[in-house]
């Protein structure tokens, strides 16, 4: 070997030693170099594994690239604390050769921290250390909040564990520290700052992700009651119709209301009231079983899921609800009382929102029965007939309190129901028009009674022309129906406090021929009442809608309609100004008679409307 040989290979040992002496080369973390003491050990105390355990690190290259690479994947991939631990851990173990990685977590209330260690094979140890152990290092890094470096591992008193050096460092997150990370590495002085990185990530992303639990668990919890509020209450009734489906099992819903709370606050003030409602939900928290889900449902109703449970049970927990709470007594107040209803899935409904409509019309109804032997009555929606008086009323009260936006799929079935009645006679037959007619009247509170104003104004001219008493009747029927076919318009159409625009105006534009075709063609009993529903916004100079039917190709039946329906428009209040006086809706008749409207019925109208004028 020559001298400049002898030169070239002594450079070579001497950059040899400085990657084994200086870890953070050039090139990255440092080269270990293999170590032959070795452990292979099964006992089962020591979480049951055989492996050869290093002592000393392989030699790996890692730069500094790698590691952010990493660091960035295990932040942005990640959901959960769990999972960002465990890829810690591997890039740890795997590509630092790490002995084993640990995470210890404060508990305020006992006032200690309790860790989690695992070893590079997946072996893993509990333990439990106090803030009363001064001299332990686990102990000193929290409360120094600095990083602690050991030259062994005996303080954790695992004599499975070879002795490495170990980093203890603190979790610190937004000036607060919530335990420590501990790291067992030989070349821990070396790599001290890279360990302190990723403690600090750690410790933010397990802050974040207990903020986001704390903002999931707000946004889902009713301030008042701790209940569910209305949003996470419909999150987990979808899950569980989901299931039941399935499963093919029964899902029952209980809606509770408390009874005069309006009057309640209005007496007795709003702390008063959110008294009794605090009270009701702790009630409901204490008798409902481990699988049911309580929520406050809107202002005053607290609402119960029951998987797998028929009407029959239901009911049986809604009267011992209702006998807990009539044994509570409020001062100034008495006992607590409540109007209970109840749907069941699928026996009323298989849709999630028809479910709780049917509940809540089933609440109303009992809210309206009162009381037997001084226990609320609760009823089912399986219970009573949709057609009935305080059955349809009750849901009026239902869609103009909450449902503003239901759709045309409830409403789809109200017109099923309609069609696939049994018509025993004719006074059944206008029994049924009423109450469809008052149904689609409850959508909007301004035109409340509007159908049956126009019904009675019709009849009334129709008898001024001496039509004979058979058309008189069937006239009158069919302006109680004239206006069936907003059950297909939405309802932020209908309404809107101001005048529709052009596209709002062309939807509504619809509703005569969506009566016509959608709701009467159904039925064999209704379909001569077509040319009224259909035309009566057809104008006399074919200007109107939907067919532009010009003077008498208008049937006279829907002539008259028109003026009647006109004539009440006029002298009702309107969300944009107040209802006129008789005398200027006439003249508004007559300056548009033999142009919207038969010149001949608005003269005829005009004579008879002081008599037949009312203020509904």
């Amino acid at each position: 070997m020559n001298k400049t040989d002898i030169i070239k290979e002594e450079k070579e040992v001497l950059y040899v030693k400085s990657l084994v002496s200086n870890p953070i080369a050039r090139n990255g973390i440092a080269h270990r170099t293999p170590m032959t003491t070795t452990r292979t050990s099964s006992n089962r105390l020591y979480c049951g594994y055989n492996h050869t355990f290093d002592t000393v690190n392989t030699n790996k290259e890692l730069d500094y690239r790698d590691v952010i690479q990493f660091l960035n994947a295990a932040l942005t991939g990640k959901t959960t604390v769990s999972d960002f631990y465990a890829s810690l851990h591997n890039f740890m173990t795997k590509k630092i050769n790490c002995f084993f990685t640990a995470i210890g977590l404060f508990q305020p209330q006992s006032k200690c921290i309790n860790i989690k260690l695992t070893d590079k094979v997946g072996g893993t140890y509990s333990s439990r250390v106090f803030l009363s152990d001064d001299s332990n290092p686990i102990v000193e890094c929290f409360n120094s909040q600095k990083p602690i470096v050991k030259h062994d591992s005996k303080f954790l008193k695992l004599s499975y564990l070879q002795q490495p050096k170990v980093a203890i460092l603190p979790l610190i997150s937004v000036n607060e520290c919530l335990g420590v990370m501990i790291i067992g590495d030989n070349n821990v002085n070396e790599n001290i700052d890279l360990y302190s990185l990723i403690s600090n990530h750690y410790a933010l992303f397990m802050h974040n992700a207990d903020l986001l639990e704390k903002a999931y668990e707000h946004a889902n919890t009713d301030s008042l009651t701790s209940l569910h509020n209305h949003r996470g209450f419909q999150e987990i009734l979808s899950q569980e119709l989901t299931k039941a489906e399935k499963s093919e099992k029964e899902v029952s819903v209980i809606m509770m209301d408390v009874n005069n709370i309006s009057k309640i606050n209005r007496e007795l003030g709003h702390a008063k009231g959110d008294e009794i409602i605090k009270l009701v939900a702790e009630k409901v928290k204490q008798n409902i079983r481990p699988n049911d889900t309580a929520g406050r449902y809107g202002g005053d109703e607290i609402a119960i899921i029951l998987p797998d449970t028929t009407t029959a049970e239901a009911k049986y927990i809604a009267e011992y609800l209702t006998y807990s709470l009539s044994c509570c007594f409020v001062d100034d107040i008495g006992p607590v009382k409540v109007s209970v209803g109840i749907a069941n899935y699928p026996q009323c409904a298989k849709d999630q929102e028809k479910l709780l409509i049917l509940a809540e019309q089933a609440m109303y109804i009992s809210q309206s029965k009162g009381y037997k032997d001084g226990m609320s009555a609760i009823i089912s929606s399986s219970d009573f007939n949709f057609w009935d008086d305080m059955a349809l009323k009750s849901f009026a009260d239902v869609v103009t309190k909450r449902h503003a936006q239901l759709g045309i799929n409830f409403e789809e079935e109200l017109l099923q129901k309609f069609n696939n009645e049994d018509i025993i006679s004719q006074t059944h037959l206008e029994e049924m028009a009423t109450s469809l007619a008052g149904a689609i009247d409850a959508k909007d509170p301004y035109t409340k009674g509007h159908s049956t104003s126009v019904s009675k104004y019709a009849e009334a001219l129709a008898r001024a022309i001496n039509l004979p008493e058979n058309e008189v009747k069937r006239i009158s029927l069919g302006a109680l129906l004239h206006d069936v076919g907003k059950i297909g318009i939405p309802e932020n159409i209908l309404k809107k406090p101001t005048h529709l625009s052009d596209e709002e105006w062309e939807v509504m534009k619809q509703h005569p021929t969506i009566g016509a075709e959608k709701v009467l063609m159904q039925n064999e009993a209704l379909k001569d009442l077509i040319p009224m529903v259909k035309y009566h916004h057809e104008h006399y100079d074919g200007t109107g809608y939907p067919c532009k039917l010009k003077g008498e190709e208008i049937p006279l039946s829907a002539r008259i309609v028109a003026v009647a329906d006109t004539y009440h428009a006029l002298i009702s209040d309107r969300p944009y100004r107040k209802g006129l006086g008789v005398e200027k809706a006439c003249e508004i008749l007559r300056m548009g008679a033999g142009i919207q409207w038969d010149a001949e019925l608005v003269r005829k109208f005009i004579q008879i409307a002081p008599s037949i004028s009312t203020t509904i």
